[in-house]
């Protein structure tokens, strides 16, 4: 699909890049222990807490991807007036990421926290508000982001159904000329009519047109061309790799990965490398095989992870 050598003429090109991510912010937190007995109380396994850490989640994981790749980092989006808020924006400058956010003092960040022992993730406690944002914040939003607008290369667009993404954000975005690159959510798919292009996994894809399991990917992926009036799409199907719709063609790209212990986040790298390297000259196939190749390291780390270029580089045959 992508050779070594153009490889390296593509990443070497992501430093010159600025890439505005715009979605729902999460802060992740990893609870780290051991499982030595199960509870007497009940037929769940004890915890016995080791260490507690803490990762840019969501829209905030693509940005993180962004910057890792060594492109500039932008991100957009909305947090509570809490101490969650604090720490992830904390975590976002640590990270190289320019925060274009607005606080929203009715909201509460939006914290996963992920219970880890054995290697495996036990449990997962979501603390969050799903509710569309209100008029006054969105156009806050909006007014921040057009002050970088002019800076960035393409945008970004991480749905994670917490409320962000609205019909003004998106109007918006698309108005500004700039490539818009979406991970979808199903429920705001007529949101998405002419983008650039969207990642959905194979769930998202065929719930976005309301598919039968049974129809093929081939197909669902057509209707989501049709329906949203774009001309590329990739869909990501886990262990079978990924499908790219482009040029009137589907390219069918195999999995990469020879371990996986944890899918948390890999959506947020494909997006993550497929936008930086269609910006950097590559075409969709070349894009695709990259993003293919970055989501096969991160599935093999535990928790949300981010590829660095040298280690993508390497990643791929000789």
């Amino acid at each position: 699909m992508i050779t070594k050598k153009r490889a390296k003429e593509i990443i070497q090109k992501f430093p010159e890049k600025s890439i505005l991510i715009v979605g729902d912010l999460i802060l992740d937190k990893y609870v780290w222990g051991e499982v030595e007995r199960i509870s007497p109380e009940a037929p769940v396994p004890v915890v016995e807490v080791k260490k507690e850490t803490y990762n840019p989640g969501g829209a905030s994981n693509v940005a993180w991807n962004i910057s890792t790749l060594g492109a500039s980092s932008y991100i957009s989006g909305v947090i509570g007036q809490d101490e969650n808020g604090k720490l992830l924006e904390r975590l976002l400058l640590e990270k190289n990421i320019k925060p274009v956010n607005i606080i929203d003092k009715n909201r509460p960040t939006t914290e996963k926290t992920r219970i880890i022992a054995v290697s495996q993730q036990l449990l997962r406690i979501d603390k969050e508000s799903k509710d569309k944002l209100p008029e006054d914040i969105s156009s806050k939003l909006i007014d921040k982001i057009n002050q970088i607008i002019n800076q960035i290369d393409a945008v970004i667009v991480s749905d994670y159904g917490k409320g962000v993404i609205t019909k003004e954000i998106m109007d918006y975005l698309k108005s500004t000329g700039k490539p818009v690159f979406v991970d979808p959510k199903p429920s705001n798919f007529y949101l998405y009519k002419n983008i650039t292009t969207m990642t959905p996994n194979r769930n998202e894809a065929y719930q976005c047109v309301k598919a039968e399991k049974d129809i093929p990917v081939e197909e669902v992926g057509k209707q989501i061309l049709k329906e949203l009036d774009i001309k590329d799409l990739l869909i990501t199907l886990g262990a079978e790799g990924m499908a790219l719709f482009t040029e009137n063609k589907v390219i069918r790209i195999p999995a990469k990965a020879r371990k996986v212990f944890d899918v948390t986040g890999a959506g947020d790298t494909v997006i993550a490398v497929l936008a930086l390297a269609k910006v950097s000259g590559a075409t969709w196939e070349e894009a695709a095989s990259l993003a293919n190749y970055a989501a096969s390291y991160v599935v093999g780390e535990i928790g949300t992870a981010a590829v660095p270029p040298e280690t993508l580089l390497e990643l791929i045959p000789d």
